[in-house]
C-alpha cells in the first residue's frame, strides 16, 4: 500500500513575514473538504488567519469543489475554524498587541493518525529591503552549492 504524502506550503509566507512564532491548529472541515483536501485541491498563498470572539478564523483558504460530491459540496471560500487550546489563543492574542503582527498560514499537512493539521506563523511584515536581503542570500547559498561537487 502506497500512501501519498499530503504537503501544502505556503511558500509565500517567509518571504512576506518574519516568523516570531509557530502554532499547529486543527480545522473544522466538511467530510467533502477533507476528501478534496487529501487530493490535493487546495491553496492557502493567498490565506490569512483573523481573530473574533476569542477565536482564530482562516479566511482565503480556498478548496476546490470535490469532483463526487453532488449537491453535498462546500463553498470553497468559506470561513473555517481553526482548532486551538485557550492558552494558544491567550499567546497570540498577547502577540497581536504589536502594531503590524499578523496571523498566517505556513503549511497544510496530515499529521501520523491521518488528522489534518495547519502549522500557523506569527509575526510581522517585511520590508522591501528585508525582501531583497533573503534573495541576495539565497543567491548566494545558490552559487555556493554550484561550487560545491
Amino acid at each position: 500500500m502506497t500512501t501519498k504524502t499530503l504537503n501544502i506550503v505556503n511558500r509565500k509566507a517567509n518571504f512576506e513575514y518574519h516568523v516570531e512564532s509557530k502554532f499547529t491548529a486543527g480545522l473544522v472541515l466538511n467530510g467533502t473538504e477533507v476528501k478534496s483536501i487529501r487530493s490535493g485541491n487546495a491553496n492557502i498563498s493567498d490565506a490569512f488567519c483573523i481573530l473574533e470572539n476569542n477565536e482564530i478564523l482562516i479566511r482565503n483558504m480556498h478548496i476546490s469543489e470535490f469532483k463526487q460530491g453532488s449537491y453535498n459540496n462546500h463553498d470553497p471560500m468559506r470561513f473555517r475554524k481553526l482548532l486551538l487550546n485557550k492558552s494558544e489563543i491567550k499567546k497570540i492574542i498577547s502577540k497581536l498587541k504589536d502594531k503590524g503582527t499578523a496571523i498566517f498560514p505556513l503549511k497544510l499537512y496530515a499529521n501520523d493518525r491521518g488528522f489534518l493539521k495547519l502549522d500557523i506563523g506569527v509575526g510581522k511584515g517585511k520590508k522591501a529591503f528585508d525582501k531583497r536581503d533573503d534573495i541576495k542570500q539565497k543567491d548566494i547559498q545558490r552559487e555556493l552549492s554550484k561550487l560545491k561537487f
